[in-house]
C-alpha cells in the first residue's frame, strides 16, 4: 500500500509535525508513504524515518504557475501511482482537483482548521472523505457547507508519549536554556507556535506588560517574564518584525525573551510555569501546544473557544478566559493548585498517539476498498 501527503511546506508547526509523527506509523505498518512539499527543515525527518520526500512547490497561490505545477503533480502521480492521497492544505487540495482528474485515485482532505467561509476554502470538504482534528471543525464545516456528516472523520491529533515526557528530558538544554533565557528567580510564561498575527502574540505582550506594571508574581513571589518558542516564516517576518517593536515600547526587553524555533520544544516547555495559548481571533482547531503543555505537566491558559474546550479543563489545567483579560488569567493560574501528573494522565488518555495511528490508518483502509 502506498500513501502520499501533500503538504505546503515541511518547515515547522503541528500539521507539519503530526505529518511526520504519521509517516513513521504508516512506515511502521509496512506501507510505502511518500511526502509532498516544498521543503524544509522537518523534510529529513521523513527520511530518517523510512519514508520519501518529493520536492515540490505545492505551496505557492500564485495562480499564474497553478497549471504547471498541477501538470508536474500529475505527472508524479502517474509515477507513483498513491492507493490513496491526503491534502493537508488548500492549496495542495486546488492543485490535486486537477492534477488528479481521470486518474481514479481516492483521496482524503485533512481540515486542519476552520478557515473563513469561501470557495476557495471549500476545497478542504472536497475529499472522498473530510478528516477534522476536533468536533468543532467537523461541526464548522457542515454548518458552513452542508458537509455530509458521512463523510466526515474526526481524529484528535495526538501527544507523543515518550516525546514529551518529564522523566526523558535533556538535562544539560534545559540547564543552558535556562541560562540563556535568564530565567532564574522569575515565573516563566511561554507561547509556542509560529509567530503568526492569528496567535496572538501580541495579546500575550501586553497581557506581561499588564502584570509587570501591576507588580503581580506568580505564587513565590517570581515576576512574570515571557518566553516565545517558535519563529515566523520568512514572508511573514513583518510579524515578527512588528512583535519586536512592541516589546521595545513597552519597555519589555528584560521580561521577554524570543527563543526563535526549537527542535526540543518538550525541554522548552519543561522551563515554563504557564503556557499560554492567546489566539483570541480564529479558534484553535485542536491546540496541540496546550495537549504537550499538559502532558509535560504544565498548566494552560487559552481562550474558551474551538479546540481549547476539547483539550483544557478550566480550573482542572488551567484557565480559559471568558472577558478577555489573560493577564488575570495568567497570574491566577500561576498561583492555582494545580496537579501535573494527573494532568498527564488525563491528556494521555484522551490523546493518545496509539488511538490516533489507529483511527488514521483505518481512514486509509475504508478509502483503499
Amino acid at each position: 500500500m502506498k500513501t502520499l501527503q501533500l503538504v505546503p511546506a515541511m518547515e515547522q508547526g503541528g500539521v507539519e509535525r503530526g505529518v511526520v509523527e504519521m509517516n513513521r506509523a504508516i512506515v511502521s505498518a509496512g506501507w510505502e508513504n511518500v511526502v509532498v512539499s516544498a521543503g524544509g527543515r522537518l523534510a529529513e525527518r521523513i527520511e530518517a524515518a523510512g519514508g520519501r520526500h518529493v520536492l515540490m512547490d505545492v505551496k505557492s497561490k500564485n495562480p499564474l504557475t497553478y497549471l504547471s505545477r498541477a501538470a508536474a503533480l500529475r505527472r508524479l502521480l502517474e509515477k507513483e501511482r498513491p492507493d490513496v492521497v491526503c491534502a493537508h492544505s488548500r492549496v495542495p487540495a486546488w492543485l490535486f482537483v486537477r492534477a488528479g482528474r481521470g486518474l481514479g485515485i481516492p483521496w482524503i482532505t485533512f481540515a486542519h482548521g476552520a478557515n473563513s467561509v469561501s470557495r476557495y476554502s471549500k476545497v478542504m470538504t472536497a475529499g472522498d472523505l473530510v478528516v477534522t482534528p476536533s468536533r468543532y471543525v467537523a461541526d464548522y464545516l457542515k454548518a458552513a457547507y452542508g458537509t455530509d456528516e458521512a463523510k466526515i472523520r474526526v481524529i484528535p491529533r495526538a501527544v507523543e508519549q515518550e516525546r514529551f515526557d518529564p522523566q526523558r528530558l535533556d538535562l544539560s538544554f534545559v540547564e543552558a536554556k535556562r541560562r540563556e533565557w535568564r530565567t532564574e528567580g522569575r515565573t516563566v510564561v511561554m507561547g509556542v507556535g509560529r509567530i503568526t498575527r492569528l496567535k496572538g502574540f501580541d495579546v500575550l505582550v501586553r497581557a506581561v506588560g499588564r502584570l509587570r506594571d501591576q507588580g503581580a508574581t506568580g505564587r513565590d513571589g517570581r515576576p512574570f517574564m515571557l518566553v516565545i518558542v517558535g519563529e515566523a516564516e520568512l514572508l511573514r517576518k513583518d510579524v515578527e518584525v512588528e512583535l519586536h517593536s512592541l516589546v521595545a515600547s513597552l519597555g519589555l526587553e528584560d521580561r521577554v525573551v524570543f527563543a526563535g524555533n526549537q527542535s526540543k520544544v518538550a525541554e522548552c516547555i519543561s522551563i515554563a510555569d504557564v503556557v499560554v495559548s492567546s489566539n483570541t481571533e480564529k479558534p484553535e482547531a485542536f491546540g496541540r501546544s496546550m495537549a504537550e503543555a499538559l502532558a509535560m505537566g504544565r498548566p494552560v491558559v487559552a481562550k474558551a473557544f474551538g479546540g481549547a474546550l476539547d483539550v483544557v479543563r478550566d480550573g482542572v489545567d488551567g484557565t480559559l478566559v471568558r472577558d478577555g483579560d489573560f493577564a488575570a488569567a495568567i497570574e491566577k493560574t500561576a498561583k492555582m493548585q494545580f496537579d501535573g501528573a494527573a494532568a498527564r494522565r488525563s491528556v494521555l488518555d484522551r490523546f493518545s498517539f496509539d488511538r490516533m495511528v489507529e483511527l488514521s490508518l483505518s481512514v486509509y483502509r475504508e478509502l483503499m476498498k
